[in-house]
């Protein structure tokens, strides 16, 4: 709304975590506001990569309104294309009000998803590190490896897939190297296979 303010709302990774909450609630029991939330899951993210699932995210959002905008504001820079007039603003949540609040609404709903994961998923602490890189993320993913939320685009999941990757190359027969060293591709499987046997 036009005369929206929020005295403690900030960009949400300036926010402690219990006024990150607060606020979100505060947000979306305001019945003056409208707003929703795109979500794109691991596989997708990999498949199409993490910019273009951010854009395909915040179609999402737009698409599950429950009225539509006529002109929205972006976090960061344009998204081409988009369904409806945007203006897009280098470090918008800490210039616009209106982009603050999306980010609170989205870090809130991701961080509740990562404490959700964290009942599936308990060994790798999910709650803790929300699935940032931190070091006990890190050490998480060094003793278990991935699980089926990892995106194998990031980073310390991919580094030790190639490095596997690798492991197998070395223990395939010379006859059947992968790709790299000999031009011919080998099925992960079919050398998992002869690692084994």
């Amino acid at each position: 709304p036009e005369k929206f303010r929020h005295r403690r709302l900030n960009d949400s990774k300036q926010l402690a975590p219990e006024l990150r909450e607060e606020i979100y609630e505060d947000l979306t029991c305001n019945p003056n506001l409208t707003w929703a939330v795109g979500i794109v899951d691991c596989i997708e993210i990999d498949r199409i990569n993490i910019l273009r699932a951010t854009h395909k995210a915040m179609r999402e959002a737009i698409a599950a309104l429950s009225s539509a905008p006529d002109h929205v504001l972006i976090d960061g820079l344009p998204v081409i294309p988009f369904p409806v007039p945007q203006t897009a603003i280098i470090d918008g949540d800490c210039l616009s009000l209106t982009i603050a609040a999306a980010s609170v609404i989205a870090k809130v709903t991701r961080d509740r998803m990562m404490r959700d994961f964290c009942a599936d998923f308990p060994e790798y602490c999910f709650s803790q590190h929300k699935g940032y890189g931190t070091e006990i993320h890190l050490l998480k993913l060094h003793e278990f490896g991935p699980c089926p939320i990892h995106r194998r685009s990031f980073e310390p999941v991919a580094q030790p897939l190639l490095a596997l990757e690798g492991l197998i190359d070395a223990a395939a027969p010379p006859a059947r190297r992968s790709r790299r060293e000999t031009g011919r591709s080998l099925p992960a499987e079919q050398g998992l296979q002869n690692s084994l046997s």
